[in-house]
């Protein structure tokens, strides 16, 4: 059973924090980076690029 404050609310749990998981797919010519966080990059023809995208983001 969880324990409740003075106000009778449960006690949050906090999660850790997610790490960032990065990816890219194909879409005819064009690729694009997405990341488990909800992020996503514009569409490039080049994949270097979209793999930039993706490595910037991870840094932020």
């Amino acid at each position: 059973m969880q324990e409740e404050n003075r106000a009778g609310v449960p006690p949050q749990r906090t999660a850790p924090p997610e790490e960032h998981r990065t990816s890219t797919t194909e879409k005819g010519s064009f690729c694009s980076a997405a990341c488990t966080c909800g992020w996503r990059g514009p569409a490039r023809r080049a994949r270097s690029q979209a793999r930039r995208d993706a490595a910037v983001h991870q840094e932020a």
